[in-house]
């Protein structure tokens, strides 16, 4: 059922080697000229043991981990999107839509001997309040190997209020393109680190599907959730966020503010775009890890008529989430500076684009340094099995 493996964390800190350097976080700057950075590029044709030491050189490639977490408290947002019974044929969830288990458990290892004081695991199960760990036994994954990768693991479900008595706030530069505020779970502001770990995807409503697509699923369905409460909160998250968000039919829980423009395009491919680069923008990501050894085409989850498998047989790497997309987004075979009407934004607005007017990063790849395997070698042309 291609499992995680039940690894204890002295297994997964054998499976790596020691990482030396520094990685450098990268923060959203205002300006003119948007900023850039290194990403690296690996040929990687499974989640096999090749994957912890061509993980381990391409963080080494970006100047190691340890100046990133040693002694930080660390949060990592993974792909669990949709319920744990969809599939895609008879492909496990890790092997299409998923972030694979290997990959997380690699990442956590690695940050583990790199010094981290303690690693979240982060996301907002569908529809429901229940423990992350239940969320992925449901799919047969064994959560407590994840647990055992590294000292102090935890696991979160964001989707709704937590272990706090109160949610965040996040502010995205000038006024926000969609909303002024982000109201979020409370491990998103108890960080010292933020990690987007995505799978390599296209996706029916941005276009593309990456680090920056990720944190959509930030937000948290009692507050922007279809049966969100109305004044307050709901107690625990009900439906996806479509009425809020996607169609803009409904406006959030009044703890958090009406969007900016209730004339607005009421849109998909307006509004996502604009949510997704506010959010990363308000909430900058350090490290983006992209997922791309085992994939789909087509769409972003088994949903999605058409959705076909693919095996790009790639890992993507960066510290800032721009440049690491739009290197990703050249390696499916897509233009990086392209807009509404080109692919893969045929019926939405660039999320590149938009995070590139917040001032996050560049999405130019002459701008780009690129480690390590070339886009060139690593392409592996998306809009080619959607066609078939």
């Amino acid at each position: 059922m291609h499992q995680c493996p039940g690894y204890t964390r002295r297994q997964w800190m054998s499976a790596v080697t020691a990482t030396a350097g520094a990685l450098t976080a990268v923060r959203p700057v205002l300006g003119a000229t948007p900023p850039t950075a290194p990403v690296a590029i690996a040929r990687c044709n499974s989640y096999g043991k090749e994957l912890a030491p061509i993980m381990e050189k391409m963080f080494d490639q970006l100047g190691g981990l340890s100046r990133l977490v040693a002694g930080k408290t660390v949060a990592i947002k993974i792909n669990l999107t949709g319920s744990p019974n969809q599939r895609m044929g008879y492909r496990p969830a890790e092997l299409a839509h998923w972030t694979h288990p290997a990959v997380i458990g690699t990442t956590l290892a690695l940050m583990g001997k790199a010094g981290a004081r303690r690693i979240r695991l982060l996301e907002s199960p569908w529809n429901n309040a229940d423990p992350l760990e239940e969320y992925m036994m449901e799919a047969n994954w064994d959560a407590a190997s994840l647990l055992n990768a590294a000292a102090h693991v935890e696991m979160e479900n964001t989707n709704y209020l937590g272990n706090a008595k109160k949610y965040s706030v996040f502010i995205p530069p000038n006024g926000g393109h969609m909303f002024q505020q982000y109201y979020l779970n409370h491990s998103y502001e108890d960080c010292d680190v933020f990690v987007s770990i995505a799978k390599m995807k296209d996706h029916a409503t941005a276009g593309i599907t990456l680090s920056m697509k990720n944190c959509f699923g930030i937000t948290p369905c009692t507050i922007y959730g279809d049966g969100a409460g109305r004044d307050e909160p709901s107690i625990k998250p009900s439906g996806g966020r479509g009425s809020v968000i996607h169609s803009g039919s409904r406006a959030p829980s009044k703890i958090a503010p009406a969007e900016n423009d209730p004339k607005g395009p009421r849109d998909g491919g307006y509004r996502v775009p604009r949510v997704v680069a506010d959010l990363i923008a308000a909430r900058p990501i350090h490290l983006a890890i992209i997922d791309g050894i085992e994939s789909m085409a087509n769409g972003e989850g088994p949903w999605i008529k058409g959705v076909v498998p693919v095996s790009p047989g790639v890992l993507v790497m960066g510290t800032n989430c721009v440049t690491t997309d739009a290197v990703s987004a050249a390696v499916m075979g897509y233009d990086p500076m392209a807009d509404r009407g080109r692919a893969p934004f045929e019926t939405s607005d660039s999320t590149l684009r938009l995070a590139e007017m917040h001032g996050v990063g560049t999405r130019d790849l002459s701008r780009i340094e690129v480690i390590g395997t070339s886009i060139r070698e690593a392409r592996f042309d998306f809009r080619a099995r959607r066609r078939g």
